[in-house]
């Protein structure tokens, strides 16, 4: 039933703790000079072998945003993944939406198209986190047992 995964069920929370060992997977090469430089060297050619263009050279700045963004994100991860709440997946749906809007911005103005495949994650994740905050707020769609009856 649609209204089965609100925030209150166990099943939104397995939904917070999938998205955030997402999370921990794919960003923790981010968080250390050292392993975004590996990170880095394997998207671009990733990106290039598809032809979806290649990854900016690395520089100092571009390797401290990038670590600091990894940095970040494995924290918030292992909080998800160790304690996660229902108001974790409201903020982390937020912010899958504001990363969305920064992948967006960044494929349509040259970024490798590589892109296009973690938006598309991060628009899944954030549906999946922010549908039942607005479905709670807003009532149900559907009605559970069929319709309501004064």
């Amino acid at each position: 039933m649609i209204r089965d995964f609100s925030p209150s069920r166990p099943a939104y929370l397995r939904a917070v703790r999938t998205s955030a060992w997402y999370d921990l997977v794919v960003t923790s090469g981010f968080a250390t000079p050292w392993t975004y430089t590996l990170v880095h060297d394997a998207l671009s050619s990733w990106s290039d072998a598809l032809g979806l263009g290649v990854m900016p050279e690395l520089d100092p700045m571009q390797t401290l945003y990038a670590n600091l963004m990894g940095s970040v994100v494995v924290v918030w991860a292992l909080l998800r993944i160790t304690r996660p709440l229902p108001v974790h997946g409201l903020f982390d749906g937020v912010a899958r939406v504001l990363f969305a809007a920064w992948q967006t911005y960044a494929v349509t103005h040259g970024a490798t198209g590589l892109l296009w495949v973690f938006l598309a994650v991060e628009v899944a994740f954030g549906v999946v986190q922010l549908l039942p905050w607005w479905r709670a707020r807003k009532g149900p769609l559907v009605a559970p047992y069929g319709p309501h009856t004064p």
